[in-house]
């Protein structure tokens, strides 16, 4: 089993609702839903290995309406106002939940997935809204992120640490990055062991990775379920 596929499974044990994903979470804001367990994902596929990573996230996005729900992260939602308006870049963006509410807001939007039908699924989620986004089809770990170009870039639960330079290189001056993702306290928290070390970060990893920006929000926190740092940053 390949280390992206394996993270694959252990994103998609904590991040998949049973219901609904973050709103029904009494976890401070910003929290994804853990409440579903590893066995879901063989329940929800039918499978217990996939070809490659698009494989995996194709048959997930395929077989449910919306994964992770219609509505945007709570961080984002919380924290919008922090973004200056312009062109955004959401890496990883899936089934454009997140993309969506941006371009709502009246950002010129890009979302950029491995899976087609994660993005087919974004664009209809956009036409439901009236609104367009913009989305490319790739493997984050080719894609290379146009320098000098977005106003925002989000980060949400997806952690490739070589992808690090190319976002701040794609940050105009004054651009804002928001990152969210699990920390390696994960591991000490029910299903824990499925995760994989190397697709968490470590205390105080994305504060310090963004060091050479303005910090404008930062934070740990767990809540017994979730361990995640959150962050926003401004290029300066």
């Amino acid at each position: 089993m390949t280390k992206s596929l394996l993270f694959f499974l252990c994103l998609f044990a904590f991040l998949a609702p049973s219901a609904r994903a973050e709103e029904e979470d009494d976890g401070p804001v910003g929290t994804e839903s853990t409440q579903t367990k590893a066995t879901k994902l063989m329940a929800l596929t039918g499978d217990n290995d996939f070809a490659d990573e698009r494989t995996a996230w194709d048959r997930t996005y395929s077989r449910r309406d919306y994964v992770f729900g219609k509505d945007p992260s709570a961080f984002l939602v919380e924290n919008v106002d922090k973004l200056p308006k312009g062109r955004a870049l959401d890496i990883a963006t899936g089934e454009g939940r997140n993309a969506v509410f941006l371009a709502k807001k009246g950002f010129r939007v890009e979302g950029v997935d491995i899976s087609v039908v994660g993005l087919r699924k974004a664009q209809k989620l956009a036409a439901e809204n009236g609104v367009k986004v913009q989305t490319t089809n790739a493997d984050l770990n080719k894609y290379p992120i146009k320098a000098n170009s977005y106003m925002a870039i989000l980060n949400f639960y997806y952690l490739q640490r070589s992808i690090f330079p190319q976002i701040k290189a794609g940050l105009k001056k004054g651009g804002v990055v928001m990152f969210e993702n699990h920390l390696v306290d994960q591991l000490k928290l029910p299903g824990g062991n499925t995760w994989e070390k190397g697709f968490l970060l470590e205390k105080g990893e994305l504060k310090k990775a963004f060091a050479d920006f303005e910090i404008l929000f930062y934070q740990e926190r767990n809540d017994g379920k979730n361990a995640v740092a959150s962050l926003i940053a401004r290029k300066k």
